[in-house]
């Protein structure tokens, strides 16, 4: 519970949090929700992994010519949610979305595996497939054109990283008397409140 005086920094809290993750979740301890807004006005919400967090915000990878991607690109704004079943803990993050600087994006996908950067030229992501063959031929066409040396990065290929303008905490309680948190971005700090559950 959160007992005292509230954390003071919300993205120190949310560090620890992510690191107590780490060591009780499962699988991908950094899987997150990501929901975006198309043109039309509808939302679409798919899990994401988070690739680094700072005082800057929360960052994640994909092709820009992706669904999430668009969205992304012509509405920049997002919202984050993480959900730790057992710590009985989430996270909530909504705010504006930059795309990150090209040394970040070329550094993070130089630290990819190799197959996983022969897919992100390979995938022409969220358009239609005629079948799985089409793919694997197309991953073997881009395996052979990059058998040698490095991979580059494709340009429709790099980061977002979502700043966040709210974040919330929530621990679970007894008989649904949850704990939230709720930090709101003003000016150079945060302004906080609790709210009922």
């Amino acid at each position: 519970m959160f007992t005292g005086d509230p954390p003071v920094d919300p993205i120190q809290t949310f560090q620890d949090w992510l690191k107590e993750a780490e060591s009780s979740e499962i699988n991908d301890p950094t899987a997150v929700a990501l929901g975006t807004v198309g043109a039309d006005g509808m939302p679409s919400v798919r899990m994401v992994l988070l690739k680094g967090v700072d005082q800057r915000g929360f960052v994640f990878f994909t092709n820009f010519e992706s669904r999430k991607g668009q969205h992304l690109l012509s509405q920049p704004m997002a919202a984050l949610l993480f959900h730790w079943k057992s710590l009985r803990r989430q996270v909530r993050i909504e705010g504006q979305v930059h795309q990150v600087s090209e040394a970040e994006a070329d550094a993070y996908f130089e630290s990819r595996p190799r197959d996983s950067r022969i897919g992100a030229w390979a995938s022409d992501q969220s358009r239609p497939l005629q079948g799985r063959f089409e793919l694997e031929k197309r991953v073997a066409e881009f395996g052979l054109k990059y058998a040698v040396g490095t991979i580059p990065r494709p340009p429709h290929w790099s980061g977002f990283r979502v700043e966040p303008r709210l974040i919330e905490f929530w621990k679970n309680g007894a008989f649904r008397l949850h704990d939230r948190l709720v930090y709101h971005r003003q000016d150079e700090g945060w302004r906080i409140e609790r709210l009922y559950p």
